[in-house]
This record gives structure tokens, sequence and C-alpha cells, in this order.
């Protein structure tokens, strides 16, 4: 690599290390903020897991320092979440400098739908998905057999859970962009939805608990979305062409 060749990786190097600096100082003021609220927070997460435990039944930690921490994990994911908006700007303000001028108006609408998306994802998952998958792993327990559940093994089961899902529902802003980059097309997309379909399943078999509800639950959301990245896909090819149409029509003499 020549020094003409580093000066601009080294540049996106510096720019990147800038926005994550300030991505973790947005969590960590969410964090300090959350932390006031973290136990409340807790039982918040909790509730899909208690209202399928018997009558009476608890979760129960092993280690002493066991609830510190994962008072000290439910702060810090709700500083994630708090400052969703602000780390997705940062996200696009990092690949901006490659954009066209006129992509870059595109900051607002990214910032909202990328931040609904992601939540919308989680809460689907936490109010849909959370009371179906642990009613079938608790319905395991039986005369010989009970269950007693570790808030560690808990809140990282929930926590994997909540974030696959709002990943996941990131699907048409992926497809938006990709189509932008002119890697992908809505014929493609048309042509290999067999291909998608199957993938989505694999994918909600491996991310929720191992039965058919659930793995259908992820996948049926999933799908929609791809159908919609496709409308998605659609519209940004449109806009792409008539933005170099234009380009091409200013450089006309």
């Amino acid at each position: 690599m020549t020094d003409d060749e580093k000066q601009p990786f080294l540049s996106h190097l510096e720019e990147l290390r800038r926005r994550l600096a300030a991505c973790a100082i947005a969590v960590g003021v969410g964090f300090a903020v959350s932390y006031a609220f973290s136990e409340r927070l807790f039982e918040v997460l909790i509730m899909p897991l208690k209202a399928v435990m018997p009558e009476g039944d608890r979760l129960i930690f092993t280690n002493l320092p066991e609830m510190f921490f994962t008072y000290l994990k439910v702060a810090f994911l709700s500083g994630i979440l708090m400052m969703a908006p602000f780390i997705f700007y940062q996200l696009w303000m990092f690949v901006a400098p490659g954009l066209y001028r006129h992509e870059k108006k595109y900051v607002i609408p990214f910032v909202i739908t990328s931040t609904f998306l992601f939540v919308g994802g989680a809460l689907f998952g936490y109010f849909i998905v959370f009371p179906f998958g642990f009613k079938f792993f608790i319905g395991f327990s039986n005369e010989y057999v009970k269950a007693l559940p570790s808030v560690k093994e808990y809140f990282s089961f929930a926590i994997k859970l909540l974030f696959a899902f709002g990943m996941a529902f990131e699907l048409p802003v992926v497809i938006f962009f990709l189509t932008k980059m002119g890697l992908v097309t809505p014929d493609v997309l048309r042509r290999k939805r067999k291909y998608a379909i199957l993938l989505i399943f694999v994918a909600g078999a491996i991310l929720t608990p191992p039965d058919v509800i659930t793995q259908c639950m992820m996948a049926g959301p999933l799908i929609l979305l791809y159908e919609m990245g496709i409308l998605v896909s659609v519209i940004a090819r449109k806009r792409k062409e008539e933005n170099q149409q234009a380009e091409e029509d200013e450089g006309t003499p």
C-alpha cells in the first residue's frame, strides 16, 4: 500500500474512531440516567417470564454479585435503546462522505426509520414472541422436574432475542442501501424470493427458541419486511435513475 493510499484509509479509521467515541459517550449518558431506574427496568424485562411461571415461583441467582452486574447490564441496554437515534445518526454521518449530495438529505428519514424498525422489532419480540417461547420452556416442568430460571441465564437469553429481532427488522433499510449501491435490484430480489424465505426460516430457527411457533412468529414478519424491501428497492432504483438522469442533463452544454 502506497503513502497516497494509506492517507484515505487512515482518515477513514480516524473518522470511525470519532464516531464510535461519540456513540460511547452517548450510551454512557444513557446508562447513567437509566441506572437510577435499573431495578424497575429489570422488573419490566422479566414480566413475560413471570406471567407464565407458577404462582409463587421466582428467578434465582447463585452468585452474590450477579444481581448487581445484571442491573448494570440492564442500564447499559436501556442506554443503547435510549440513544438509538443518535447512534443511527452517527452511522449515517460516517457513510455520508461517500454519498452524492442529493442522497445526504435522507439523514432524517434514515434515523427515524432505522430507530422505528429496531425498537419495533425489539417490542415485537418482547410482547409477542417472549410469552409463547417462555411458556414453551416452562411447560417442561412436571411433578418430578421444576424450572428454576437463573437471572443471569434469563437476561442473556432475553437480550439475545431482543437484539436479534431489532436487527432483523432493519431488513428494508439494508435493502434500500444495497439498491442505492447497485448491489441488488428489484428483479433480483423477486427472483431470489424463495431462497430468501428459506434463509429467513433458517435464521428464525437459529435465533428463536426451538419450537415451530416462535420460529414462524419471527419468519412471518421478516417475509413481510422482505416484500416491503422489494417495494423500497423499486423506489430507490427509480430515484437513483432519476438522479443520474438529472446529473447527465446538468452536464449537457
